[in-house]
């Protein structure tokens, strides 16, 4: 009697297996039947904030359903991918990670998630370039990195430079070139690249690792002089700035970006959907102009090409900010 049981509700779950199957199946093919929360884990204006509002809008068109773009601020982002982490994994909730947000947990010991092992990688949208600039009327003499590297060498007491913050890109990408071209500055961090840039301008401290979109206003207006870019290969919005590598830093590679990240678990064919068309909508020359003009350079990666960048950011930042003893405040 028990062996006719049990082999009948194999039979029965053998039969029911297709009927579970098919209904996971349509579930994913009828993706999207809701709305879509897209979070940004940083305040409202920013160039991750304006990426965002435009691949939402965007998609909202190519998806017909609303995607709603919501910003949850704080701790370089952490605390949205945290949540985001622990989101269901069915592809209504999406986070926009950026390179701070990347990098968070070796920054902070309680950021709640491991960005390699926690999420699905969807496509990267955009690169930020950051630029070194100075204060022309400090530092005349400085129109380089080999006019900056000198500089900083024949100073007595170490010669200072600002970022938006402890643990910020910019303050891990000078920190890079130092470490590379073998001198040395003191960091002088403030709260927000706002700030930084105004006493940039003003003089209190002669030199910042920016992004651009932040510096660019200040540059053509000629109250700083950009002297390098971090990125492989110049940036169209400052086509005379050669690069860090060029100006014999070989090897040397430093771009903030940002792309989607869905919770991981979240199922491939919804996450190969929302990348396909975020591919098109990168390609459209009126998405690369937005975003241009937002500072940020569109980029499209795969979901796969994603994983990979994220895995070997992770790593060598993650590296550097262990060698220097780097932490956010």
């Amino acid at each position: 009697m028990n062996t006719f049981a049990t082999t009948r509700r194999g039979v029965l779950a053998l039969a029911a297996a297709p009927l579970f199957a098919g209904s996971a199946f349509a579930q994913q093919a009828a993706w999207p039947s809701k709305m879509v929360k897209l979070i940004v884990p940083f305040p409202a204006g920013g160039p991750t904030d304006t990426a965002s509002r435009i691949l939402g809008q965007k998609l909202s068109e190519r998806l017909k359903q609303t995607v709603l773009v919501e910003n949850r601020p704080g701790a370089s982002g952490s605390i949205a991918a945290a949540q985001v982490a622990k989101s269901p994994a069915d592809g209504y909730t999406l986070v926009m990670l950026a390179t701070p947000t990347l990098l968070a947990p070796h920054l902070y010991k309680t950021a709640g998630y491991d960005t390699v092992k926690d999420f699905a990688p969807v496509a990267t949208v955009y690169d930020l370039p950051i630029v070194i600039v100075v204060n022309p009327k400090l530092l005349p003499e400085v129109t380089d990195i080999k006019s900056l590297i000198a500089h900083a060498k024949a100073q007595k007491t170490a010669l200072n430079y600002t970022s938006s913050g402890a643990g910020s890109f910019g303050h891990l990408s000078m920190e890079l070139l130092k470490q590379m071209a073998g001198f040395e500055m003191q960091h002088v961090p403030y709260k927000g690249g706002t700030p930084a840039i105004t006493d940039t301008i003003g003089g209190q401290v002669p030199i910042m690792y920016a992004d651009l979109v932040a510096a660019l206003p200040h540059i053509q207006a000629g109250k700083l002089r950009a002297i390098a870019v971090g990125s492989p290969q110049r940036v169209a919005m400052l086509p005379d700035v050669k690069t860090i590598a060029e100006q014999g830093i070989k090897g040397y590679d430093a771009v903030s970006w940002g792309g989607l990240l869905a919770p991981k678990g979240t199922p491939a064919a919804v996450v190969e959907r929302i990348a396909g068309e975020v591919k098109q909508i990168l390609a459209e020359p009126e998405t690369q102009s937005r975003l241009l003009n937002a500072g940020a350079i569109a980029f499209y990666q795969s979901p796969a090409e994603m994983a990979g960048r994220i895995q070997q950011d992770y790593t060598r930042w993650g590296q550097l900010i262990r060698d220097k003893h780097i932490a956010s405040e």
